[in-house]
């Protein structure tokens, strides 16, 4: 059976990716297509391809600020220990840990999205504005006659 793909539909795929939800997610409602039904329209449909993928870079953009929500909120950080003493806190290591996993997640998550903009920046070789350039100067004065020769013959196979 075909599914029948309206753009009201498809509409509403790419602003529900792009609230923050995955595909995975959308796709399991009622009347949402498969996941591989949703793959196998977009292969076939170059205006929702490029559709999807703005969407696709909305969505890690919105990640993106979920994550300073994440890593700003401090509730619950905090517990109460005695009842009888409202100044005995003690941190709840595990919601800390809970939203430091959470953190990481998406920060994961956002370097495979888009990891132009969000990946970790690690340049060997130098960056694609600046390549690093090798020049290498030999001195032929302190050439022999043998190795002048060897060196035109390098040079007129470039």
């Amino acid at each position: 059976m075909l599914f029948n793909m309206t753009d009201e539909l498809f509409d509403e795929i790419c602003e529900r990716m792009v609230n923050g939800e995955s595909v995975r997610s959308i796709c399991k409602d009622d009347h949402m297509p498969a996941i591989s039904t949703l793959m196998k329209i977009l292969r076939t449909n170059p205006d929702r391809t490029s559709q999807y993928a703005l969407a696709t870079q909305m969505r890690a953009d919105a990640m993106f600020e979920e994550v300073l929500n994440i890593a700003d909120d401090g509730t619950n950080d905090f517990m109460l220990k005695n009842a009888d003493d409202p100044t005995s806190f003690a941190l709840n290591g595990e919601h800390v840990q809970r939203s430091r996993l959470r953190v990481d997640t998406r920060k994961w998550a956002l370097g495979r999205m888009n990891p132009k903009k969000y990946g970790e920046k690690t340049f060997i070789g130098g960056v694609e504005d600046a390549p690093i350039r090798v020049q290498n100067t030999i001195d032929v004065s302190k050439l022999s006659l043998e190795e002048l020769e060897m060196l035109e013959k390098v040079l007129s196979d470039v």
